[in-house]
């Protein structure tokens, strides 16, 4: 697997990673079997830095990535994990919280030490805590060596320039806003970033199944028009005999100026997939095809997290 260095933080990353959100049962029933060849086989495939989180399960995720990586070398995979959003509607960015919250992480993955940590759902929160007592917190344990880069993920573009601004971060993480469909991201945001030589972390190439021939989730907070268009850039893939997840998963590994973009399976098979398509070359013609099929909802996206954020 190819990869691409984390801003200034000396972290070489894939340029496709394991996000384990889906061990925690975030968005289906997961055999135990599955979630533990997951991780393995990810690690197989040269997906060998791995995203969790408390809030993934409540604590299911990290646990399970524990035992799945028990007698792996430590040193043959990078892990970050995240802090400050533990349920639905539960956060806490408070510096005491931090401290714990490192350390049950640590507890539960099973390793002494996280390669990054990152300040998670920062948008549902006054984001001046972030900057005032938790980014200060997070300083502590990286000089206590418990972590060795710090930073923050969201969805509003505006978080990125509202911390960066005011603090200094190793690394930020953006989800759903670089895909076929959306590329505010990019468009917004990651010049910036490369500017100052933050390193850039992209998740969720499929947005939340958009970009894929499964079912669309009742949850899925995207426009009408946007999923209708995705439902016949879907069609429009399988007509010239492809998978629009394929042409979504190349689309976000093509941007050199992202190190990493984080997609999430228990399945063992989609990951397989998923290495091997970021093997093939990418059907241009397909691309630039469906590419006009979302022309017309181009960025549209949704609100997340409180007002003010977005």
């Amino acid at each position: 697997m190819k990869t691409r260095p984390l801003g200034k933080t000396g972290i070489n990353l894939p340029i496709l990673s394991f996000g384990a959100s889906s061990l925690g049962q975030e968005f289906r029933s997961v055999a135990l079997e599955d979630a533990l060849k997951s991780v393995h086989v990810a690690l197989d495939c040269g997906l060998n830095f791995i995203d969790t989180s408390p809030f993934y399960g409540r604590g299911i995720s990290e646990v399970l990535l524990g035992v799945a990586l028990r007698g792996v070398p430590r040193d043959s995979y990078t892990l970050s994990t995240k802090l400050g959003r533990y349920d639905l509607t539960h956060f806490d960015f408070s510096a005491k919280r931090v401290a714990e919250s490192i350390d049950v992480s640590l507890h539960r993955l099973g390793t002494d030490h996280l390669d990054i940590i990152l300040c998670h759902d920062i948008e549902f929160v006054p984001m001046q805590q972030i900057v005032d007592e938790t980014i200060p917190a997070l300083r502590k344990a990286k000089q206590a060596g418990k972590v060795k880069a710090i930073g923050f993920s969201g969805y509003p573009q505006k978080i990125f320039k509202f911390i960066c601004e005011q603090t200094d971060v190793d690394c930020v993480l953006s989800y759903n806003q670089y895909t076929l469909q959306n590329t505010r991201f990019a468009d917004e945001t990651v010049p910036y970033l490369k500017a100052k030589g933050i390193g850039v972390m992209n998740a969720g190439p499929f947005s939340a199944r958009l970009l894929t021939n499964a079912p669309l989730p009742a949850w899925l907070k995207e426009p009408e028009t946007v999923k209708a268009a995705a439902r016949a850039a879907a069609a429009h893939c399988t007509a010239k005999g492809s998978d629009i997840a394929k042409l979504a998963l190349q689309f976000s590994l093509m941007n050199e100026d992202i190190t990493t973009t984080v997609s999430g399976s228990a399945n063992p098979i989609n990951i397989r997939n998923w290495a091997k398509w970021a093997e093939e070359p990418v059907d241009r013609q397909l691309l630039a095809e469906v590419l006009q099929i979302f022309a017309p909802v181009k960025n549209l996206g949704h609100l997340e997290g409180l007002k003010e954020n977005n």
